[in-house]
């Protein structure tokens, strides 16, 4: 590999790596960087948008915007339990039925 692609290969990194520092920066993305922020395709979020699973914003009818603080709530929803957790629960549960 030469020096120059190794050199462009880089700069792509640094600039792929700056557009990713950009959309953290910013409290309102568009359909392109929230696939990008989801890590999804966009076509999948577009989906998502037209069954209402995924909350956005179409303020003109054509556009899709989406909160990225919305968004941070809609990936941490439906949170699974962890073993121990679960464990705990029904300790509690079983003492507190004794007890009546």
């Amino acid at each position: 590999m030469s020096n120059e692609t190794l050199i462009l290969e880089k700069l792509s990194q640094i600039e792929q790596k700056l557009q990713e520092q950009n959309i953290l920066q910013k409290a309102v993305l568009n359909l392109n960087e929230a696939a990008t922020y989801l890590e999804v395709s966009p076509s999948h979020l577009y989906k998502l948008t037209s069954t209402r699973q995924i909350p956005h914003f179409c303020p003109q009818g054509k556009k899709l915007y989406f909160n990225r603080t919305e968004l941070d709530a809609w990936l941490q929803r439906n949170r699974q339990t962890t073993n121990e957790e679960i464990e705990k629960q029904a300790t509690n549960y079983v003492i507190k039925k004794g007890r009546a």
